[in-house]
């Protein structure tokens, strides 16, 4: 479990193929306390992963095929930026959102925008994705912890701080790339929960626009 905040970003040092598989070592810079050890989660882009091995300021874990499939990892190469966080522990602040590091599929970015001090994030998805979000609702791009602020039938929109702006990763977004994109773990439930409810005869499927004619959101 991960909240979607950032703790410092890391640099691919090198992809490794062996096996028919692939593993990846990413190089920090802040230490980490207590140290990094074999087996703990880390989300890398939003991706929980499984460190397999470590040393002084690098770490490597293992990427399933699927998961290069599914989420922009396939794109990163030896120098690409990394957004890191390693799980949420008992005690520690929620200060984000709940974030399961289970990416739910990419968005491609169609402009980077600016208000004020603030950058304005748009993003298009695919209709299953579209349908697990809702106006001001939580999202996690590339890992990060975000709100929407606009929402569209094929779009959202995400405003950004430039602490967060320039903190992370998401810094280098370019149109036309893609992002990582995991809607709201409660939010999804809800949604799920709902549609295996609506089972008779002549119900129709639920989705976000339903429930905000129902007068739900």
């Amino acid at each position: 479990m991960f909240t979607g905040l950032i703790q410092q970003t890391g640099s691919l040092v090198r992809v490794d193929y062996a096996g028919g598989g692939t593993r990846f070592r990413i190089a920090f810079e802040k230490k980490w306390e207590p140290s990094l050890a074999f087996g703990e989660s880390m989300a890398v882009q939003g991706v929980c992963l499984t460190v397999v091995l470590t040393g002084d300021n690098w770490f490597e874990c293992d990427v399933l095929q699927e998961t290069l499939k599914k989420t922009n990892l396939s794109k990163k190469t030896a120098g690409s930026l990394l957004n890191l966080e390693r799980a949420l522990r008992a005690g520690d602040l929620l200060g984000g959102h709940m974030v399961s590091g289970h990416i739910d599929g990419t968005g491609e970015v169609l402009s980077v925008t600016e208000s004020g001090r603030d950058k304005i994030l748009k993003v298009k998805c695919s209709d299953e994705l579209m349908n697990g979000m809702v106006p001001k609702g939580s999202i996690c791009c590339d890992g990060v912890s975000l709100t929407i602020a606009e929402l569209d039938t094929d779009w959202f929109t995400v405003h950004l701080i430039p602490t967060t702006w320039q903190e992370t990763s998401l810094h280098l977004l370019k149109p036309s790339e893609p992002v990582n994109i995991e809607n709201d773990m409660l939010g999804k439930f809800v949604l799920k929960s709902m549609k295996a409810n609506a089972t008779g005869p002549g119900d129709k499927p639920i989705t976000m626009e339903t429930l905000k004619n129902a007068g739900f959101l």
